[in-house]
């Protein structure tokens, strides 16, 4: 479907933890590559990362000033190009004070990049969803979310998930509607976690540092599906190129479900003494629920204890041919690249 050597992908939010991935998948297979980024200051460290990464990007890469709640940028970015893979998305620090203020850049910024994308004339966008967008507003059973899912925004969830999922239901209702021959296919990943070039990377990083901190005495009942970068950018591309990738969504899990504890047991044995102030006990929910009285960050956790959303990965492996890293290699490989790069917490030796 595709000739590497002569098409053009453009890559939104270059200088994320998954665009910077994305950049360095369509480089190493052939691709010339044009990103978007807030500002054109962030191209430098784009470049420094792909040079992490292994990938001398050099003239195969280039930059345009672009941002999802303004119509500046998109035209420019999007001519040429024969893919767009939209990986950029508002992630809040704290839940907003209205939801607009996220769903809104969130929905209107997705219509956006794929306004340009057909007005270009691309033939395949490939939108960033999230899990967000499919297991949550329902209870969780024992039959594992699939693609066939999706969360009832009209639930009670938080503006985050909210978001996720109206930005992809408008992107397929645009190319129903509007798209004018343009193919989608949307990737939702799970928590995304693999190794770390620099200070920015995903918000999923955050459970590995804390694990590092020596002020756990222990895990929460916590579950939740984990994928490799590496292996989610590897997802992307073959969306963008099989033929039955169009029209379609695909999960991008290493498999199903996992608790922090059997993530926390993965990261002491590979990491071995560095690791010596990880967790290996789990704490009983009662423990946690008199916890988070006297600490209100982690009241968030409290609805989920206990909860496990079971995800399955089968669509992508079967009709994508996708193969991916196994949950404890994804999580070993974050720690590992953590502590070569000194952004694990310091703690006094046992």
């Amino acid at each position: 479907m595709s000739n590497a050597s002569s098409d053009t992908v453009l890559v939104t939010g270059g200088s994320g933890f998954l665009g910077g991935r994305v950049i360095a998948q369509a480089l190493g297979e052939g691709y010339e590559v044009r990103t978007t980024v807030r500002s054109l200051s962030r191209e430098a460290q784009v470049r420094e990362d792909l040079e992490a990464m292994g990938v001398a990007a050099g003239g195969r890469l280039t930059f345009v000033e672009a941002d999802l709640t303004a119509d500046a940028g998109w035209a420019e970015a999007a001519a040429g190009c024969r893919y767009v893979l939209h990986t950029a998305s508002p992630f809040p620090a704290a839940e907003p004070d209205h939801e607009d203020d996220l769903i809104v850049p969130a929905r209107e910024g997705t219509l956006r990049v794929l306004r340009a994308a057909r007005d270009a004339g691309a033939e395949r966008a490939v939108v960033t969803s999230s899990f967000a967008a499919v297991g949550y507003g329902r209870p969780a059973t024992e039959r594992p979310f699939t693609e066939a899912d999706w969360t009832d925004p009209d639930s009670d969830v938080p503006a985050y998930i909210k978001s996720k999922v109206l930005a992809e239901r408008a992107a397929w209702d645009f190319v129903e509607r509007e798209g004018d021959g343009l193919q989608l296919a949307t990737v939702a990943p799970v928590g995304i976690f693999g190794p770390v070039v620099g200070a920015d990377h995903s918000s999923s990083i955050s459970m590995i540092t804390g694990l590092f901190s020596g002020l756990m005495p222990g895990t929460p009942r916590l579950y939740f599906a984990v994928v490799d970068v590496r292996d989610a950018a590897e997802l992307h591309l073959r969306a963008m190129t099989a033929e039955q990738a169009a029209g379609e969504r695909f999960i991008a899990a290493a498999g199903d479900a996992v608790s922090l504890h059997a993530i926390a047991l993965a990261v002491r044995d590979r990491l071995g003494d560095a690791a010596r102030a990880v967790p290996v006990t789990e704490l009983p929910d009662e423990v946690v629920r008199e916890a988070a009285e006297a600490t209100p960050a982690l009241k968030s956790m409290l609805p989920n204890l206990g909860t496990i959303r079971h995800v399955s990965n089968d669509k992508a492996r079967t009709v994508l041919g996708w193969n991916p890293r196994s949950s404890a290699d994804a999580v070993a490989a974050t720690a590992a690249s953590l502590l070569e790069l000194g952004l694990l917490p310091a703690t006094d030796p046992a």
